[in-house]
């Protein structure tokens, strides 16, 4: 009889509330924070969903906000949760990674991340 009621109440309410979620970074390479000793020859970011490659980006910005970059960003082909950008070769310094995706929900996420190449 309980169960019942839930579920006329959930029904009545609407149904069962829907999750919405947006695409957050899980990891990425080089680490958020971290030093490398050499530079990289690109930055990959893994998301928590899968991203829409029309509407993502990443550039990568040095200490004086010059963007170091090759320009193209792109979706994995072949994991829709990562997205990666090829750098021109880095001297050492800091470095930021400026990050903007839509999710295949829709939801738009952005933020950045730093990392350092070389002691």
């Amino acid at each position: 009889m309980r169960l019942a009621l839930a579920i006329c109440a959930m029904l009545a309410l609407g149904g069962p509330p829907q999750t919405l979620a947006h695409a957050f970074v899980d990891h990425a390479e080089p680490r958020v924070g971290s030093t490398v000793p050499s530079a990289p020859a690109e930055v990959r970011i893994w998301f928590t969903q899968e991203i829409e490659g029309a509407f993502s980006t990443a550039s990568v910005r040095d200490a004086n906000g010059n963007r170091v970059n090759k320009s193209d960003s792109q979706v994995d082909p072949k994991d829709r949760t990562v997205l990666r950008v090829a750098l021109e070769t880095l001297p050492p310094g800091v470095y930021t990674v400026v990050w903007r995706v839509v999710s295949v929900d829709t939801h738009v996420s952005e933020g950045d991340f730093m990392f350092k190449v070389g002691q």
